[in-house]
């Protein structure tokens, strides 16, 4: 017997029992749908973590203020106070693998514009800080080298604090107050969005004065919170991280065996992290999902073994008018396979459309790749294939005899 009549035996014989066909898909259909819409919601995790590493750029080292021991209790990070403008200028100045750096100091503030007010984290900084994180303004300009010179009341603002202070009026030029000092808005940052990961939060929810400014004017003190310095490649990045680390000892005065001052980070590490921890819980979630296509297929396994059950009279019908053992076993793993794909496809429909619904309505990156929807259809039916097998065999190995006397 050809393929095409089997396949439209098979095919009489689902449609002849329409509800227990669509119940036996329905474990698939939803195996399928979860594992779309898991693996899609942690690639799209994945991927925007991805873009904001590299909006910060993976030859990125930040040195920051460590801990010290007082009294035989740590003090955290940020405990020390000698990181200062000079160690900036020594790294720039004997680390040719640096590139560019800025120094970066913070404290909380109220920033006011007539009747509205708004509390964010003031960032004192040099203009160098816009290019090593590629950061990019959308109207005005960031301040210039000389108003950090002259400690200049200028201010860069991001878009979620022009948003609450200004709303649709036009910043620029605009002058408000910052802890009750005058500030005239020479810019506004391109948005960023949120962040995840360790960063976390809302990037545009911050303002930027000349460290001069921030350091003499507003909170008073002579040390930095942290420097953010480029190496010239990703590469170059690991080799300059050791070297900084023994030229702030050496400049710090720190004797061997003693902790450091402060600390060193690269972003190539925490970018490797956060992706390995991305792809991670991807897997997680997908082999979670994938438990429902194992359950879907046993519920295959044994609607097919009824049906072997209820037709083993027509089985014997057929093998006594000629049909071969091969051409029932074909006839099974097709109904077999038939039910899996079929519950494949409505289940990739099914996934795509709660990825787009999480992503409307909850806000969240997903991304639904063609991989995955590929190995979703070539999963289903393996599924068919490996659960319709010894249902399909049983049938085959029927005594015609047998099954013609069976009730």
């Amino acid at each position: 017997m050809d393929l095409v009549s089997i396949l439209r035996i098979a095919m009489r014989a689902l449609a002849r029992n329409k509800m227990r066909s669509s119940l036996t898909m329905l474990g698939i259909i939803i195996g399928v749908g979860a594992v779309i819409a898991t693996v899609g919601l942690g690639q799209g995790a994945r991927q925007a973590v991805q873009n904001q590493i590299a909006a910060m750029g993976s030859n990125i080292l930040f040195v920051g203020s460590g801990s010290v021991n007082r009294g035989g209790q740590r003090t955290g990070f940020g405990g020390t106070k000698t990181l200062v403008m000079g160690d900036l200028d020594a790294i720039l100045r004997e680390i040719p693998l640096v590139g560019a750096g800025a120094p970066m100091s913070s404290t909380s503030a109220s920033l006011v514009y007539e009747n509205q007010n708004w509390s964010t984290r003031v960032n004192g900084t040099t203009p160098s800080y816009f290019d090593v994180r590629v950061w990019a303004v959308q109207r005005g300009t960031v301040f210039s080298q000389g108003d950090v010179e002259q400690a200049a009341n200028v201010i860069v603002l991001g878009t979620t604090v022009v948003k609450n202070l200004f709303g649709d009026t036009d910043p620029i030029g605009k002058t408000i107050r910052v802890s009750n000092l005058p500030f005239r808005v020479v810019g506004v940052l391109v948005s960023r969005g949120y962040s995840s990961g360790g960063m976390g939060g809302d990037q545009d929810d911050t303002a930027f004065v000349p460290v001069t400014t921030l350091l003499k004017k507003m909170t008073g003190q002579t040390w930095l919170n942290g420097i953010i310095l480029s190496a010239v490649s990703k590469d170059a990045s690991f080799a300059a991280q050791p070297q900084i680390t023994a030229l702030l000892r050496d400049r710090h005065r720190i004797r061997p065996g003693m902790d450091d001052d402060f600390f060193v980070r690269n972003m190539a590490d925490f970018a490797e992290l956060q992706d390995q921890s991305s792809k991670t819980m991807t897997y997680l979630l997908a082999s979670v999902a994938s438990v429902s296509l194992l359950v879907g297929g046993i519920g295959i396994m044994n609607i097919m073994l009824v049906s072997v059950t209820e037709r083993t009279r027509e089985i014997g019908i057929r093998m006594a008018i000629g049909a071969t053992e091969d051409d029932v076993q074909t006839q099974f793993l097709i109904e077999a396979v038939v039910l899996s794909l079929t519950g494949g496809f409505i289940g990739i429909a099914l996934g795509v459309g709660i990825s787009f619904l999480i992503t409307n309505l909850l806000g969240w990156a997903v991304l639904v790749s063609s991989w995955a929807i590929g190995t979703a259809v070539l999963f289903s039916m393996a599924v068919g294939v490996f659960f319709g097998y010894y249902p399909a065999r049983k049938a085959a190995r029927l005594d015609p005899i047998e099954a013609l006397r069976y009730e």
